[in-house]
């Protein structure tokens, strides 16, 4: 039987690489095949959270493969029919607008882009601070939109941050499963 293969696009809600990594490696000793990919954020800047090195050394660790961390990298996912499921986590606000909007200009957009032309599913972790505000409308628009599946969310701080979200994480190998029967992992609210 051939293995499901995950492309794992990381985006730069640094606070959360950590947790993102863990489940990756779940994913992972679930004998699940990853393709690591960066943003370019991700790829290069190191913060108070972590070096960029290590954590590109800790995601190819994992995966046993180099991270792609460019549009040219990232374009031939789709038309090689690499990827059976596409996650992106942590998803920004700013990913999920380009997403939501169908701009490709970057290594995570144009990984979901050409990975939607085999009509597969593509499952987002959200994170960001203004969920309930500037980015709304956009998650609101991927909720809708056909093949986007997301991992059940919730406020991280409603008391000092009254509009950030962020995914459950430890729920990615659960939502992996359902979106790859194409079903939303539910309550998506939690």
């Amino acid at each position: 039987m051939k293995k499901i293969t995950v492309g794992f696009a990381m985006c730069g809600s640094f606070c959360t690489i950590s947790r993102v990594l863990e489940q990756m490696k779940k994913l992972k000793d679930e004998d699940f095949d990853i393709i690591p990919i960066f943003s370019e954020h991700l790829y290069n800047m190191d913060t108070k959270f972590g070096e960029a090195s290590k954590i590109i050394s800790a995601a190819e660790e994992i995966c046993g493969r180099k991270v792609i961390s460019t549009i040219r990298e990232s374009e031939p996912l789709g038309p090689k029919g690499m990827t059976d499921i596409m996650v992106v986590a942590p998803c920004t606000g700013n990913t999920a607008a380009k997403l939501s909007r169908g701009i490709t200009d970057t290594a995570v957009t144009m990984a979901v882009k050409s990975h939607l032309r085999q009509r597969r599913p593509v499952l987002i972790a959200i994170s960001t601070n203004d969920a309930l505000a500037g980015s709304a409308q956009n998650i609101g628009r991927l909720l809708n939109t056909k093949h986007y599946y997301f991992v059940p969310f919730s406020q991280d701080d409603p008391e000092k941050k009254p509009t950030s979200v962020v995914a459950d994480f430890t729920l990615i190998p659960q939502a992996v499963e359902a979106a790859l029967s194409g079903q939303q992992l539910q309550p998506v609210l939690r």
